[in-house]
């Protein structure tokens, strides 16, 4: 710097571009010895720490491929699962309506039968109380003509079979005009 003063003060004009020859000699050195400690000691842990980024990054790469494919797998096979759910589903609904309407079908034929059970039960109750109301209809007709006729003559008509004969022809008669009425 004592130089430059010197130099300044004898008048040399000097390219302001171009520093003089020592400073470019000491500066030359100095960036020599710079570069080559970056060289020697920081390129090489540069490039290394670059490249286990550059491995990271390939491999988290690599790795989200393998994720991404495993996931699509997954993706298929819970679709493939929830679709056989589904048509599982599906079939157990038809076979329960399939269940519902056979058991309708069984109770309504189980109802018909007993239906028609009671009818043919009230049928044959009806006929038996009607034979039964007829037999004692006959008695008791029977009863009050022998009483009545016999009141008529004046003696008593007791002889059973010959009652009978005449109460039966009676009634029967009146069965035949009944039905002939219809």
């Amino acid at each position: 710097m004592i130089a430059n003063l010197v130099q300044l003060a004898a008048g040399e004009e000097q390219n302001p571009l171009l520093p003089p020859g020592p400073e470019l000699l000491v500066g030359t050195i100095a960036f020599a010895i710079v570069f080559f400690f970056f060289w020697k000691k920081l390129l090489p842990n540069i490039n290394k720490v670059l490249e286990e980024r550059r491995a990271a990054i390939e491999g988290g790469i690599e790795e989200a491929e393998t994720m991404k494919v495993e996931a699509q797998s997954v993706l298929e096979q819970y679709k493939a699962q929830l679709a056989e759910a589904r048509h599982e589903a599906a079939r157990l609904r038809q076979e329960a309506q399939e269940q519902g309407a056979a058991l309708i079908a069984e109770m309504r034929a189980e109802g018909q039968r007993q239906r028609e059970e009671i009818v043919a039960a009230g049928h044959a109750q009806i006929e038996a109380d009607r034979k039964a109301a007829a037999s004692a209809l006959r008695q008791d007709v029977g009863k009050l003509a022998t009483d009545l006729a016999g009141k008529l003559v004046g003696e008593s008509l007791e002889d059973h079979a010959r009652q009978s004969r005449v109460i039966d022809r009676f009634l029967d008669e009146l069965d035949q005009k009944a039905e002939a009425a219809r």
